[in-house]
């Protein structure tokens, strides 16, 4: 009993630890982050699946500074931080990965919305390469996504001219001898084949320049086209050239995750 009274007592001292008077209740700020509606953020509370700083809460009548507050879902970060914006920008070919370009030629910028101006690119696609490309404020979760210790797996669709050699899959994976060094991709899967081109998919968590077109010159098959759809666990999908859109709560949840934040 007394072991019972005093494990009360502690999670007593930590709700009161959490608790801002002053703040939002739990389940407005998880409704306002995206997670879920209202309702159903109640209902993730009380089945012990959300976490303040680390304590469990399961009181729907806590109430937090979104501001402060470092709130996860199932051990997932939420985003309360209203500053912060993540989106996905679908870059179509001969759009330079720059937000203004001196020369006038297309760039990030063209695409923007007013408002959106402060954001910056994580990472870059060469003029040529169309597909996925982040775009943040977040100094933070920009330089974990770019920095070669993460390895964060990026997936390209290549169009190459066919048929392909034999045991190019194999070249691939083992490693290509390049100029700065040996390059390999994780994963390699034939998406398609007509009799003049072939459509291949891969992986690889490696940021140098051009890597993939270098790649397959080396091995005897020049790029003709080259399409990024995926960053760790976010997805192109059928989203429109040229179109900007926001990453969900869940999405950047599973990023930040990906990269230990």
């Amino acid at each position: 009993r007394g072991r019972g009274a005093g494990a009360a007592r502690a999670k007593a001292a930590h709700l009161d630890r959490i608790h801002d008077e002053s703040g939002e209740r739990l389940q407005k700020v998880l409704a306002a982050a995206g997670v879920a509606s209202r309702r159903v953020s109640e209902d993730l509370i009380a089945e012990g699946r959300v976490e303040v700083d680390g304590v469990v809460v399961t009181e729907p009548g806590v109430r937090v500074d979104p501001a402060r507050a470092v709130i996860r879902v199932d051990g997932i970060s939420v985003q309360t931080d209203v500053t912060k914006q993540y989106f996905v920008f679908n870059k179509p070919r001969g759009v330079i990965s720059t937000m203004v370009d001196p020369e006038g030629r297309p760039s990030i910028a063209t695409y923007l919305k007013p408002g959106q101006e402060h954001l910056f690119h994580v990472g870059r696609l060469d003029n040529e390469t169309e597909g996925l490309l982040i775009l943040t404020n977040d100094g933070e979760l920009a330089n974990r996504l770019t920095h070669p210790s993460y390895e964060v797996p990026k997936t390209y669709v290549v169009q190459t001219r066919g048929p392909l050699a034999k045991g190019v899959s194999n070249r691939l994976r083992e490693g290509v001898e390049l100029e700065d060094g040996v390059a390999q991709v994780d994963s390699f899967k034939l998406v398609d084949s007509t009799p003049g081109h072939v459509l291949v998919e891969v992986v690889l968590h490696s940021g140098k320049n051009r890597i993939v077109r270098r790649m397959f010159q080396e091995i005897g098959h020049p790029v003709e086209r080259l399409v990024r759809v995926k960053v760790g666990p976010i997805l192109l999908g059928d989203q429109k050239q040229g179109t900007v859109r926001a990453l969900n709560a869940q999405e950047l949840g599973h990023l930040k995750a990906l990269v230990g934040l």
